[in-house]
This record gives C-alpha cells, structure tokens and sequence, in this order.
C-alpha cells in the first residue's frame, strides 16, 4: 500500500531558521494537510487502510496534529504499472515543528511501518510526502517545496480539494479547482470503497 502523506501547511509561525529567504517564525503552528497513499500491506495490518489509519495516529506522537481527514480514494499507480493499486486520502493537521523536522518526523514513521526506499514509484507500504508547508518554496535536495509532481497527481489534488477548496498552489499561483481540471486524462482514480 503507497501512503502519500501530503503536509499542506498554510498560515504559520515555526522555530526560527531560514529556507530559501523565508522567515521561519513565520511557519510555527503551522496548518497542515496531509495526503495519504498505499498499495501494500504493513507487517501486523490486515489492510493497507488499516496501515494508513495507523499511521495517521502516530503523527501526534511526532508533534504533527490531526485535525480532519478527506474520504479514502483508489488511484492506479503513476505512472501506469502492474503494481497494486493505492489507497489514498488528504487529512488535515497542525504543527509546531519546521518544515525539515516534519518531514523527518514523516520519514521516522515509514521507516517504523517498514517502509524501504528503494527506487521511485516502487509499491511501498507507506510513503509520506510533505507537499506544502505554509506556502514555502524550497528547490533544496532534501526539502523540495512544494512537492514538485503535487499539481500534477489526482489521488492527491482531489481529497486535498474536499479539505481546502480554496487552496493556491505556492509556486504557480493556480487554484486547486483548476489544478484538478488540468489532470491528465490518462489518470484512474475513484471513491474507495
């Protein structure tokens, strides 16, 4: 099961440090949104949904605070392949960390659910994105911000459109709503059910 943890952070302030200019008192408490996504099953789940449902609880034990979750969607992979198809969802949190420590934090736990870094768009059994954190814009190796394929993927544009319609991509400027009208034809996602 792939998990796509979108952190989607707007309106913020965090501790202080700099990515590329931006002041990072600005980031703390910092609203997020988090895409979930997986095609394989961890160890001691019985589903990839239920691996997923887990991990989301364990994001307050790293200091990342839930606070809405959108419905559950299933994606065939991108680009197209034989794996599993993904479950996936956007859930809505909170954090006081900085963007660098959330996406440690997020590593942190794929690693615990077994997670293997292997090759790109490999079938995993989580996977943790930090898309977007209050509007930063990082081309840093480790912390690209944007995600850089965010304005381009269904399974995450349309659970993040169901939690914040009116969403603005940092980078482009294009609204979510036609972001979602520009997703590529050849992209099969639906309602999980």
């Amino acid at each position: 099961m792939f998990v796509w943890l979108i952190i989607l952070a707007n309106y913020a302030t965090t501790p202080s440090g700099d990515i590329d200019g931006m002041d990072m008192d600005k980031i703390m408490n910092s609203r997020l949104f988090i895409g979930l996504g997986a095609n394989l099953t961890p160890d001691g789940y019985a589903s990839p949904r239920e691996g997923c449902v887990a991990a989301v609880s364990a994001l307050a034990d790293e200091g990342v605070h839930l606070s809405a979750l959108s419905r559950w969607y299933e994606s065939a992979p991108v680009p197209i392949s034989d794996q599993p198809w993904y479950l996936n969802a956007v859930a809505e949190a909170t954090t006081e960390l900085d963007a660098a420590s959330t996406l440690a934090a997020l590593h942190l736990i794929e690693r615990r659910f077994g997670r293997i870094r292997t090759e790109r768009n490999a079938a995993r059994v989580l996977d943790l994105d930090l898309l977007d954190f209050a509007g930063t814009v990082s081309g840093a190796s480790d912390l690209a911000l944007p995600h850089p394929r965010l304005h381009e993927r269904a399974f995450v544009l349309l659970p993040l459109g169901e939690l914040c319609p009116d969403w603005v991509h940092p980078l482009s400027g294009i609204a979510i709503q036609d972001l979602i009208a520009m997703i590529p034809a050849d992209q099969q996602i639906r309602l999980a059910g």
